[in-house]
């Protein structure tokens, strides 16, 4: 014998191919990532974008405990992070913790100013409090910058129901 033979060296070289390719397949991070579009080897990967990730997650689940668990984490990471602190705050609303939502939206305002989604959020805030007359304000500004937002809408309309079917007495 001299040799492999044609069908030995055809399945030798097959094996081969498979090896280098299962080297350059993705790791175990960026397969886990993939959801979220990000990989390891990403530039803009921040400590913070998992917490964040899993944060959304959550909170779209109605898990606001776990929204705000892992919405925390980002923060603690990342303390910069705007979008980490604006899920913060969210999740201390939908937990009632209104004091600890305040003190998030503080942080937000400091690092990203008045935009849409901060007033926005801060007005729904107000409403779940019960606060007609600061939800109002912060909705309506809201409202001036960006008409056409179905979530501020959405909001406004909320808050006239509320005033309609809600009777409160003046104090």
């Amino acid at each position: 014998m001299r040799g492999i033979e044609p069908k030995g060296r055809l399945a030798g070289v097959a094996v081969l191919a498979v090896m280098m390719l299962a080297g350059c397949q993705t790791s175990t991070e960026n397969q886990l990532l993939a959801e979220s579009s990000m990989t390891m080897e990403d530039p803009k990967f921040f400590p913070s974008d998992e917490y964040l990730r899993l944060g959304k997650v959550h909170f779209r689940n109605g898990d606001y405990g776990l929204a705000e668990k892992e919405f925390r984490k980002g923060v603690e990471v990342t303390p910069n992070d705007v979008e980490a602190w604006l899920g913060l705050a969210a999740s201390y609303d939908q937990l009632r913790r209104f004091d600890l939502a305040d003190k998030a939206y503080e942080r937000v305002l400091v690092l990203n100013g008045k935009n849409v989604a901060v007033l926005n959020n801060i007005g729904y805030s107000y409403l779940l409090r019960g606060d007609t007359q600061k939800a109002r304000r912060f909705l309506l500004k809201a409202y001036e910058l960006e008409p056409k937002n179905p979530y501020i809408v959405a909001n406004l309309l909320l808050l006239n129901d509320s005033a309609k079917t809600i009777k409160r007495a003046n104090l």
